[in-house]
């Protein structure tokens, strides 16, 4: 026996332990960032929705395109264009910076976010009309957006510290994707939040949302938000390019397309502040 070739595994036996030393490898990180086991129900919530947060660490900043479209309850429709942009702050909510550029009667328009972990947030609204910057109170951002069916608040990061969690159960994904989902109610910490309670479907492969249910002041389903054709950048950052959230109040609807979206972009602070509102067009 050739003592040499009897030592050493053949090049298919190397592979082949190299490929079942990944995957378990991998099975084990994916079983440690998925494990519940013992912890309670606001554990097991506030958990996934960590993990959540930390896949989605280190995108820096984005710009893109954007094409919304309102529905009233009759089923006519209005058409806008708009840019969004967007700055990562790793000790503090993001920033944001959307810019209207069609229909005429809004173009101009400008919303600035500074998001915040655990303070309130700051949103100022830009009106060309008024060629002045109106900042958005506290107790005004469960109103609506331009007319949308997003109110202000829905256009804040959704930072992990602005809810308390429990989880719900385990189902299927909505959509037509075979996915499994944790079902996580999240609560408002924010006393002025125009919702009393949020209950979110988040995938267990990907950790991405794929539907949020927003219940009112009086704890009754006011709006879903719908979120589909998931892409992946950066071969790490997923977002859903088509998002739609519908009034059950009112039969209307919203719904968001996002185009040529792009992350690193070279985007600062300097980007997102009171006098770059002024300056948006």
């Amino acid at each position: 026996m050739n003592l040499k070739s009897a030592a050493m595994p053949t090049l298919k036996t190397s592979t082949r332990l190299l490929l079942a030393a990944l995957t378990t490898a991998f099975a084990a990180s994916s079983m440690a960032a998925l494990s519940l086991e013992g912890k309670s129900a606001e554990e097991k919530g506030l958990a996934i929705a960590q993990e959540a947060e930390r896949r989605d660490e280190g995108w820096s900043d984005s710009k893109a395109d954007m094409i919304m479209v309102l529905k009233n309850k009759g089923g006519r429709e209005s058409r806008r264009e708009l840019r969004v942009m967007s700055l990562e702050v790793p000790e503090d909510g993001d920033k944001s910076l959307t810019i209207f550029d069609s229909p005429r009667d809004v173009a101009g328009t400008a919303l600035l976010t500074h998001s915040h972990k655990i303070d309130t947030d700051d949103q100022w609204l830009y009106l060309p009309a008024l060629k002045r910057v109106k900042r958005i109170a506290s107790n005004n951002k469960s109103g609506p957006f331009v007319g949308s069916e997003f109110a202000f608040e829905d256009l804040s990061s959704q930072e992990v510290e602005k809810f308390s969690y429990q989880y719900l159960r385990n189902e299927a994904c909505p959509g037509a994707d075979p996915l499994d989902c944790y079902v996580v109610e999240r609560d408002p910490v924010d006393e002025n939040s125009g919702y009393t309670k949020q209950v979110a479907w988040i995938d267990t492969a990907e950790f991405r949302v794929h539907k949020v249910d927003f219940y009112d002041r009086k704890e009754k389903l006011l709006k879903t938000l719908s979120v589909s054709n998931f892409k992946q950048y950066l071969d790490q950052y997923w977002r859903g390019l088509n998002s739609v959230m519908e009034n059950h109040q009112t039969g209307k609807s919203t719904s968001l397309e996002l185009q040529n979206l792009e992350f690193k972009t070279g985007l600062t602070e300097q980007d997102f502040t009171e006098n770059s509102l002024k300056r948006a067009r």
